[in-house]
């Protein structure tokens, strides 16, 4: 590898030390964010052009050659956004305009990538360190050229406008910076392209043009500082604070002040400060002493004080003592004081108001625990039977509509139970209604206590029950029917002033539904105003059949 091979790779390092020189020296802006991006496109060509030169493998030679390039084709769009933000027009990024300014740009870089039909390049010697270029390697310049002459005319103009004498000299050196680019990268085409065949390869000169052209623009971004601009808005800043600031040196004297501290300290600018002169006009509820001893003794660290000064409106503040390190070397303290003499008072009147709130939420919790208990009494007066307890007719039936579409998309049998006291008239008619009262609990006492948990009893009216049996077939159903009956029949209830017990026995309708008809998801409260109808016939074919048993019957 000869000198020019290496010539492009020191260009490369000069751009990067000045490319670290910026990022480090100078505050970062979105005007800095620009350059940096711009300034990363343009360390692409020398390095590709370096890799270009030291790679064997003509596919690795391509690779460089097409990542430089792509590189320069968006290196106008990166020059265009940075003279934007130079020239203080960057909300011009938002516009259509600028969108459609990038498309030629992309176009290219796809150009190159793609490389169709060789448009953009030839390998010569079956490598790429020397080559000959195609239509699209022209497109490519001029498209360059083209995002160049309107970042220069966008400059002219921003330097014949009335702008500051500050943005006008950036301008200018900025606009000398793409003159120099443009001149070597022309020179390069010029020489090492058109005129290849005739005289030697030049290298480097576009790598060159585009050292000297980055020189010019650090010049112009690092040169003014606007040192002036920043401390002015730093005095404004600091000023526009609501807290009082000191700031002093490792001797205590104040080299800073801000307008808010000089309305509770009469001192200037040179004077010492003394914390505790200033801390004995004040109250504290906190210990003083103790404070002054850890500013005093432990320097490297924060502290702070509540205090309430004695001025005529009874000012009450935090002062705050802060260090100030520089390479871990203690040079001085920021002494804050912050008014939060409303903030007290808003705290205090918080605090009653919460006690306040607190209360009215304690009765709050009481009513809705009264709501709650009333609610759930209110519903269970809905859904059950006042003098049994057991479930209504109304609960039953919503109950089952929801059921019925259960059983029939899991094709799980379920039983249902018609039950009537035999000879309930008579009773009501020989010993009265409280007594058929009594009979009617009783009765029911006796069939809850041999019904499974899953099963809902519910009273269908006056002396009939309905029984609901889950998952019971039609054989389970007929057991469990018997062993209702026959407690009932075993059962004795005692009526008042009656010495003799009175035996009670039922009736039983039972209809068992093992078989369904998809009819039956389209109208489930019509299937069930069916069945009903169909254990109320097996009841009483019951009772016609002399009652005290129970009669079976199976749905159509």
């Amino acid at each position: 590898m000869g000198i020019s091979t290496w010539l492009d790779l020191v260009l490369l390092f000069l751009l990067f030390v000045l490319f670290a020189y910026v990022f480090v020296t100078v505050t970062i802006t979105n005007l800095h964010k620009a350059y940096f991006a711009f300034h990363f496109l343009m360390m692409l060509w020398p390095l590709c052009q370096f890799a270009i030169q030291t790679a064997a493998n003509p596919s690795l030679q391509l690779f460089y050659l097409n990542i430089a390039f792509v590189g320069c084709s968006l290196i106008g769009i990166g020059w265009l956004v940075f003279t934007l933000f130079l020239i203080g027009r960057s909300d011009m990024l938002r516009s259509k305009i600028m969108t459609i300014l990038c498309v030629p740009a992309l176009l290219a870089a796809l150009g190159v990538v793609v490389n169709p039909y060789g448009i953009f390049v030839q390998p010569i010697h079956g490598g790429y360190i020397q080559r000959a270029y195609g239509p699209l390697f022209w497109f490519i310049i001029t498209i360059l050229l083209a995002y160049l002459f309107i970042s220069v005319y966008l400059m002219l103009q921003t330097i014949a406008s009335a702008r500051s004498p500050r943005i006008q000299s950036q301008v200018r050196l900025v606009v000398k910076g793409i003159m120099v680019l443009i001149v070597c990268a022309l020179s390069d085409i010029l020489l090492n392209v058109v005129l290849a065949p005739w005289l030697p390869v030049i290298p480097g000169l576009t790598s060159g043009g585009i050292l000297l052209s980055d020189i010019i623009f650090i010049i112009a971004i690092c040169r003014d500082k606007v040192l002036d601009l920043i401390t002015i808005a730093h005095q404004k800043v600091i000023d526009t604070i609501g807290r009082g600031i000191l700031v002093l040196d490792e001797n205590e004297t104040i080299v800073e002040i801000n307008q808010s501290m000089r309305a509770y300290v009469d001192l200037q600018l040179g004077d010492r400060f003394e914390i505790a002169t200033f801390l004995s006009r004040s109250r504290s509820e906190s210990d003083k002493e103790s404070f002054l001893q850890f500013y005093r003794r432990r320097m490297l660290e924060s502290v702070e004080i509540e205090i309430t000064l004695d001025t005529s409106d009874r000012c009450h503040g935090i002062l705050h003592a802060a260090p100030i390190m520089v390479n871990s070397i203690w040079i001085g303290r920021t002494i804050m004081f912050q008014d939060v003499s409303e903030l007290r008072q808003l705290v205090e009147e918080k605090k009653r108001q919460n006690i306040i709130l607190q209360e009215r939420n304690q009765e709050l919790l009481m009513i809705q625990e009264e709501l709650y208990q009333t609610n759930r009494k209110l519903e269970q007066q809905v859904i059950t039977d006042s003098l049994t307890g057991c479930y209504n007719r109304h609960y039953l039936t919503r109950q089952l509509e929801h059921e019925v579409v259960e059983h029939v998309r899991s094709n799980t049998p379920f039983s249902i139970i018609l039950l009537d006291i035999d000879y309930f008239k008579q009773v009501n008619d020989r010993y009265g209604h409280l007594a058929g009262d009594e009979v009617i609990c009783s009765t029911v006492e006796t069939i809850r206590r041999n019904l499974r948990k899953t099963d809902i009893l519910a009273r269908y009216g006056g002396e009939e029950f309905i029984i609901y049996l889950p998952g019971t077939n039609r054989s389970q159903a007929a057991m469990l029917a018997e062993q209702v009956k026959a407690a009932v029949e075993s059962s004795k209830v005692s009526i008042p002033n009656e010495a003799q017990l009175l035996s009670i026995t039922i009736s039983l309708g039972l209809l068992t539904i093992d078989t369904f008809a998809d009819k039956v998801l389209e109208n489930a409260r019509g299937y069930l105003t069916e069945l009903f109808k169909k254990v109320d016939e097996a009841l009483y074919q019951a009772k016609e059949e002399g009652r005290n048993r129970i009669v079976s019957r199976a749905p159509d």
